[in-house]
């Protein structure tokens, strides 16, 4: 059974781990822009600037697809993480090294930051932030994040790492970009239905807003390790080669 491994340095600037760095950015950054995006573009089509029912959908359906592109394109070079939780988990799994997962999510963030101050540039319209609802505290923020994250990227984990998924492993970008739209239709409304800390880094960041970030980093963490140590120790039962050769 895989277990959590710091790595080495040698491993972790190799031309193969470089490339995957650089392919986490591109990933992050186009799902940045994208996702992102499909809510600046809905706001401005729409007279109501509010989250409404259209909206969450349009908004949803924008994430899904994106992050099914996104993974797919990075899937063969870096696994197709583009985001933080993923990586996180995927660590605590023993399907990366700690090392290589620290500049993953440089990697991620870069690429979040970039997505965010290009999409702000092009549009003429801040980047929307994550913020909970009105009604609800940071606790049930957290717990939302919690557990739709712990979906994620326990999808991941059964479409993509497990060596047992046989043909699955096919459409694992497809299964991971709808389980992200499904969770924000649940989670869009209260607490906003991130899943991915870079995705609320970047316009966080670009919009200089960072109230209740924290709970984008603690919810999506807790949930992406939960889904980890869960799929790791109870369904995994051999060591197989990490994430990023098994797409």
């Amino acid at each position: 059974m895989a277990s959590i491994a710091f790595g080495r340095a040698s491993d972790s600037f190799s031309i193969a781990s470089i490339k995957a760095y650089i392919a986490e950015f591109i990933s992050t950054f186009i799902f940045i822009f994208a996702g992102v995006g499909s809510a600046i573009a809905y706001n401005k089509l729409s007279s109501d600037a509010a989250l409404d029912p259209p909206g969450l959908v349009a908004i949803a359906v924008g994430h899904a697809l994106a992050l099914f592109v996104t993974v797919s394109i990075a899937a063969n070079i870096s696994g197709g993480h583009v985001n933080p939780a993923v990586t996180f988990g995927l660590a605590v799994g023993g399907q990366i090294t700690i090392l290589t997962g620290i500049f993953y999510w440089i990697a991620q963030l870069l690429g979040a930051a970039v997505g965010a101050l290009l999409i702000k540039f092009a549009t003429g319209s801040p980047a929307p932030t994550h913020s909970v609802a009105a009604g609800l505290g940071a606790f049930e923020g957290v717990v939302f994040e919690i557990i739709i994250t712990f979906g994620l990227v326990y999808t991941v984990y059964a479409t993509a790492v497990d060596p047992k998924k046989g043909s699955i492993g096919t459409v694992a970008p497809i299964a991971i970009g709808f389980i992200v739209g499904a969770n924000i239709l649940a989670a869009g409304p209260f607490s906003g239905g991130s899943m991915n800390p870079a995705r609320s880094f970047g316009p966080a960041l670009v919009s200089g807003d960072f109230s209740g970030h924290w709970v984008y980093w603690i919810g999506p963490l807790v949930g992406g390790g939960l889904a980890g140590v869960v799929y790791t120790y109870v369904f995994l039962q051999q060591e197989h080669a990490p994430l990023e050769s098994e797409f």
